[in-house]
């Protein structure tokens, strides 16, 4: 591990998992992520949304896809880094400023959504872990984060 203050251990009901923070691209985001994970606020929160050759989205407090974190909005931090398995990107509306505290794991290439969603990390470690999270919209049996924590604090 190359960082652990730039490094999350996501343990979920399928696995654990780390992904590798990139304050170099989105620091707001980063700084978001790392502040709502030594929070607590994403253990428990279920994958709400999993599309088979997509992603697989979580992060909404309430499971519906439609809540989010008490803290303000992010502005967009859209960078270059391309939409590839394993990259983490923040959800938001219509509105490129309405990031909050959803994100999703992509599990194939999805480019038709670069330069328009924030990308802030990749996973490191354990992508079979989030190629095995119940798919649905939202799944029947949903997975959930058990834990999500900065690295360092382990």
């Amino acid at each position: 591990m190359s960082d652990p203050e730039n490094t999350l251990v996501m343990d979920t009901s399928k696995g654990t998992l780390k992904i590798e923070l990139r304050p170099d691209l989105a620091p707001n985001h980063v700084a978001r992520i790392k502040e709502l994970a030594r929070e607590g606020f994403y253990d428990g929160i279920i994958f709400h949304r999993v599309i088979d050759g997509f992603m697989a989205q979580v992060g909404c407090p309430d499971g519906t896809g439609m809540g989010g974190s008490s803290k303000p909005d992010l502005k967009a931090e859209f960078n270059s880094e391309p939409h590839v398995r394993g990259v983490c990107s923040m959800a938001r509306t219509n509105n490129p400023n309405s990031a909050n505290s959803q994100f999703f794991i992509c599990f194939d290439d999805a480019g038709f959504l670069d330069r328009q969603y924030t990308v802030w990390g990749k996973v490191s470690e354990g992508m079979d872990v989030i190629d095995k999270i119940n798919r649905g919209e939202p799944p029947r049996n949903p997975d959930q984060i058990v834990s999500l924590r900065v690295a360092a604090d382990v």
